[in-house]
C-alpha cells in the first residue's frame, strides 16, 4: 500500500492514495544539442503562460528577472521553433507561449503521464522500502542545534 505521486509541471500529478508515504519522479530531458527541459523550466512556462510577461514570470517564480530571461532565451535556442513570443518594451511588451509551446508542455506531460504507468510497481516497491523515521540531514531540527554563536574569526597574520 503506498502513495506514489508523479509530479509533472504541465501536468497534473496523479497519485495512488495507499499508504502515507510517497515516491515523487521528477523527470528532466537533455537533449542531443545540449538543450534541456527541466521541470523548474515548466514552472517558468507556467508563470509567463499566466503573466504573460517574462518580469511578471520572475515576480512570481521568485527566480531574478535575468535568470527567467536565459531560460526563456535558451529553451528558445534549443529547438528550431521557438517556445515564446516576446515582445519587448516597457508598455505593451510581454511574452507568451507560442502553438509550438503549448505542444511541448502537451508532450512533457505525456512523457510523464507514460512514465508513471510504466514505473507505478517500481514506485510501489520503493515507497514501501522507505525508513519512516528518516529526515534530511538539513533539517529544522538540525539547524536549532547549531551553535548560537559563530566560531570566533582569526586574526589575520602580519
Amino acid at each position: 500500500m503506498v502513495d506514489a505521486k508523479l509530479r509533472f509541471p504541465g501536468g497534473a500529478a496523479r497519485a495512488v492514495s495507499e499508504k502515507p508515504m510517497s515516491v515523487r519522479l521528477d523527470a528532466s530531458l537533455h537533449f542531443a544539442n545540449g538543450g534541456r527541459l527541466t521541470p523548474e523550466d515548466l514552472l517558468l512556462i507556467e508563470a509567463i503562460r499566466r503573466a504573460r510577461s517574462i518580469l511578471g514570470a520572475s515576480r512570481a517564480t521568485g527566480l531574478s528577472y535575468r535568470k527567467c530571461w536565459l531560460m526563456v532565451d535558451a529553451l528558445n535556442r534549443t529547438f528550431e521553433t521557438p517556445v515564446f513570443a516576446t515582445f519587448p518594451g516597457r508598455r505593451g511588451g510581454g511574452a507568451e507561449l507560442t502553438p509550438f509551446g503549448e505542444r511541448l508542455v502537451a508532450l512533457y506531460a505525456s512523457i510523464g503521464r507514460r512514465a508513471q504507468r510504466q514505473a507505478k510497481a517500481a514506485l510501489d516497491e520503493l515507497s514501501a522500502a522507505l525508513n519512516p523515521d528518516f529526515s534530511p540531514r538539513a533539517s529544522a531540527g538540525a539547524l536549532e542545534a547549531s551553535p548560537a554563536e559563530p566560531p570566533p574569526r582569526r586574526s589575520p597574520r602580519s
